[in-house]
């Protein structure tokens, strides 16, 4: 006897994107001509878009749309100094961090100075184990002890009140390119570019700090009337930047992401190739592709060893050196996985054991001997699992450092700024950061914080929400339907997701099981009519059992999904990619 279907119950908190009126539909519809496609209509009014003018500005942005970089505070000081150093000959050393944002930034900068402009310029980036994130000591003095007068950081900095000052008093000169959030007094640097500086008028504060990178190279060929086609054509190094950096894709960032993904597609450089196909990318590329095939292995060289293979690959001159180049970031990136798997692993089974975390409000979970490189990683994998703010940390040179990770509704960097007494140091963002810690405040840390997390979160807030864009029937579902219409949206990301949609379907066949854990699936509206293929990744455990019973018992159920091309022996179908399910 069949058991009755009761469990397909939704994993996320479904929530729906307004949805517009039928006039306003028409209206738009009217306006563009193109197109008549009511669900498509609606994808652009959620987006603000309401007429022929908005929706071609989205749809087709220009690059000359681009602010003026002068808008930026200090920008005017920073391109002065960084011309008197390039006339008298100074040497002159960037600096990055050692994520995607730092590596990118540094390839930007440092090859449009060393190949443009012939300058004496060379790059530093910091060891993660050895020095830590940001400005280093060792750093400065490496640039002292090898005659260098100006430094350029990027993607760091603006906390390196300290390090300016010595760099001052040893006569060197510092211009600071930074996107993270200042605090308190900036840094006293001959110019300090961060779009998030209270007192910085420029109109757009969500670059990353490549893209400070980026508009310091544009203010300078403006100031002395140079072509900016060699700057553009490190935009595919910014579009990774920006994709990996998780910053908002609208505004001035649509922009550069969308002419970097056209690079990317038309003419990538020789090292993001290699990795695009040898992860068995094919253009048109997606931010996706970026995600997951080119953001892990640049992070995986300085997770594991150092972040300076990451830069020479993405300075390569062509294929056969990018080959070479590559083959060690990729094997570090392997290596990677394979810490990253067993830590996650441990975590878990650490958190079961543990008294105080099955109860908690958030996850602070601590092992001395972790890859302080993973750990960042780790802590999004539990996160994901538990949802909840989440907290993973090790020991390192004898302190107690970490990442952290959030969830919609909770400000985890305001939130260390509360239990900044207990701190060494942190940094990061709103829903992403750093800190270390003595391991003694590591009780009373984890006490605070998750207290912090009670106060702040409601408990309709400890469950991840899915906003669904519109409800549609699989009879709309077509190659056309995306490539047309749907892709006509992208770059997707923060502020522009890729729209998820809500159909109610039947199965088709039983579901079918992929690698142990995922599920492919074959659905329609009723069980004659037109089908769709589904797949939904690491759905085995949590509904199997049910969907077999519900494809026998021919009952209905919705799935929220994205849509995605699947392309095999040179065929292409539209794919539905699940997201949750639910009755």
């Amino acid at each position: 006897m069949l058991k009755r279907i009761d469990m397909l119950k939704a994993k996320k908190i479904w929530n729906f994107v307004p949805k517009a009126s039928e006039r306003e539909i028409e209206n738009l519809g009217d306006e563009l001509q193109t197109t008549k496609n009511p669900y498509f209509l609606q994808l652009l009014i959620s987006r603000g878009i309401k007429n022929f003018d908005q929706a071609k500005e989205f749809m087709l942005p220009q690059i000359e749309l681009l602010h003026d970089p002068f808008l930026m505070k200090d920008m005017d000081v920073a391109v002065d100094r960084l011309s008197m150093a390039l006339e008298t000959g100074e040497k002159i050393l960037i600096y990055g961090d050692y994520d995607v944002d730092g590596t990118t930034a540094v390839s930007i900068v440092y090859s449009y100075l060393s190949e443009e402009l012939g300058a004496d310029v060379d790059y530093y980036i910091p060891d993660r184990y050895k020095e830590g994130y940001g400005v280093s000591q060792a750093g400065v003095e490496y640039a002292r002890d090898n005659g260098y007068t100006l430094i350029i950081s990027l993607d760091c900095g603006i906390k390196a009140h300290e390090r300016v000052i010595w760099c001052k008093e040893n006569e060197i000169d510092f211009i600071v390119c930074d996107h993270h959030l200042p605090e308190g007094d900036l840094p006293e640097a001959v110019a300090v570019l961060d779009p998030k500086r209270k007192d910085c008028p420029y109109p757009f504060k969500e670059l990353t700090g490549a893209g400070v990178g980026f508009k310091l190279l544009m203010a300078f060929a403006m100031a002395h009337e140079l072509d900016f086609e060699p700057i553009y054509e490190k935009l595919d190094l910014l579009a990774c930047s920006n994709a990996a950096d998780m910053v908002p894709i609208i505004g001035e960032n649509r922009i550069l992401t969308y002419f970097g993904m056209k690079k990317l597609d038309e003419n990538p450089r020789p090292g993001l190739a290699y990795l695009l196909t040898k992860a068995g990318r094919k253009s048109p590329y997606s931010i996706t592709d970026v995600v997951f095939s080119i953001a892990p292995v640049i992070n995986a060289a300085g997770r594991m060893d150092h972040a300076y293979g990451a830069v020479k690959l993405l300075l390569a001159q062509n294929a056969e050196e990018a080959a070479a180049l590559a083959q060690p970031v990729l094997n570090q990136n392997i290596e990677r996985k394979a810490v990253e798997k067993a830590i996650t692993k441990q975590a878990l089974e650490q958190f079961v054991k543990d008294d105080f975390l099955p109860n908690a409000n958030s996850t602070v979970i601590f092992h001395p001997e972790w890859h302080k490189g993973v750990v960042g990683i780790v802590a999004s994998k539990l996160q994901e699992h538990y949802y909840r703010p989440t907290i993973v940390l090790t020991l390192s040179n004898g302190h107690v450092v970490g990442s952290a990770r959030s969830v919609k509704g909770f400000d985890i960097h305001h939130a260390l700024e509360q239990c900044a007494d207990l701190l060494l140091q942190f940094g990061g963002h709103t829903h992403a950061a750093g800190l270390h810690l003595e391991q003694e405040n590591l009780p009373e840390f984890i006490q605070r914080f998750d207290q912090l997390v009670a106060n702040s979160l409601k408990e309709k807030e400890q469950k991840a929400e899915v906003l669904i864009d519109v409800e549609l029937p699989v009879s709309t579902l077509s190659i056309n339907f995306q490539e047309k219409l749907i892709n006509r949206l992208a770059p997707f990301g923060p502020g522009n997701m890729q729209p998820y949609f809500v159909s109610e379907v039947y199965l088709h066949a039983s579901p079918t099981i992929m690698k142990d854990e995922h599920l492919k699936l074959f659905l329609g509206e009723q069980p004659e009519l037109k089908q769709i293929e589904a797949v939904a990744f690491g759905m085995r455990n949590s509904y199997y059992e049910d969907l077999v019973d519900a494809f026998h018992q021919q009952k209905p159920f919705k799935i929220v999904y994205h849509l995605d091309i699947n392309e095999f022996n040179g065929r292409k179908s539209v794919q539905a990619r699940i997201v949750d399910i639910g009755e």
